[in-house]
């Protein structure tokens, strides 16, 4: 008996050793280190966040913006050609990253890294896309797929299967998105400034948006990207109050109390080559 006993814990302690030896200490960038959004945030942490203090010392993460991805056209305008990437600029952006040895993470690692100090991979970056064009799904997500990447999605839900002069994605492709480990977030209903917010439009603009895309991907929602990356102090503790984790601006700077709902992104111009954007990369997030 006695010998039985001292097998059994030895092939115990075999296994265990093995089971920690076959543990992959870091992902590939072919294979992406980011799980899908239901397998994030698993590890166990305190329930209190690091303070604004801490967080804002946090070395920033390059984290981009892209709302259309197109060719030029002879009837869009200067301006609005910051906002329109052309189809083989994003490919260049992308293949860039990926020659660079950028991983793509997720809000939910930002976050986990940002409020607890959680490891990154090397080199993150994070990649959005505002407003639910469809060209972010047709051409965006087959991009980031040849590379191993996720991408984040602020939805704007008024858009939402509409495809007149603009085509925007549909639920079922924005199901898809997200079953595939990319993440669904809010980004309002249509696009109004919510520094201009009053009686029923946080119903209107957060809390109805945010239940049709829980109700699509069957998933909570908790991150959330202003419009025109306008906010203000009083934005804040509403966001709070309807559950979000944290809330993301576009370039300018974050709030010294609540940096987590300030977090800072930049806007792919469509007219940035792939080295203009790498140096942009690195002198805004530097």
């Amino acid at each position: 008996m006695k010998f039985r006993l001292i097998f059994t814990a030895a092939s115990a302690l075999i296994l265990l050793s093995n089971c920690s030896n076959n543990h992959p200490k870091s992902a590939s960038l072919k294979t992406d280190s980011v799980k899908p959004k239901t397998e994030l945030g698993t590890q166990s942490h305190s329930p209190k966040i690091a303070d604004a203090t801490t967080i804002l010392a946090r070395k920033q993460v390059p984290i981009l913006c892209y709302h259309q991805i197109r060719n030029w056209t002879s009837s869009d305008s200067k301006s609005a050609k910051d906002y329109i990437t052309p189809t083989e600029t994003f490919k260049q952006h992308i293949k860039m990253l990926a020659d660079s040895g950028y991983h793509s993470i997720q809000p939910d690692q930002l976050y986990n890294y940002l409020a607890y100090g959680d490891a990154l991979p090397t080199k993150p970056v994070m990649i959005t896309f505002d407003d639910t064009d469809l060209d972010q799904y047709t051409t965006g997500a087959t991009t980031l797929k040849k590379y191993g990447y996720k991408g984040v999605y602020f939805i704007m839900t008024v858009s939402i299967g509409k495809r007149g002069r603009f085509k925007y994605m549909d639920k079922a492709q924005i199901k898809e998105l997200s079953d595939a480990g990319n993440t669904i977030a809010s980004h309002t209903y249509d696009h109004q400034n919510v520094k201009k917010y009053q009686g029923n439009d946080w119903q209107k603009q957060i809390e109805n948006p945010t239940q049709t895309l829980q109700t699509i991907t069957g998933k909570k929602i908790d991150h959330f990207a202003y419009p025109f990356g306008l906010w203000n102090p009083q934005a804040i503790p509403e966001l709070k109050k309807r559950g979000f984790k944290d809330a993301y601006i576009l370039s300018t700077k974050r709030d010294p109390t609540d940096p987590l709902f300030t977090i800072r992104r930049i806007i792919a111009s469509g007219y940035w080559s792939a080295k203009t954007l790498h140096n942009s990369m690195i002198n805004s997030f530097d």
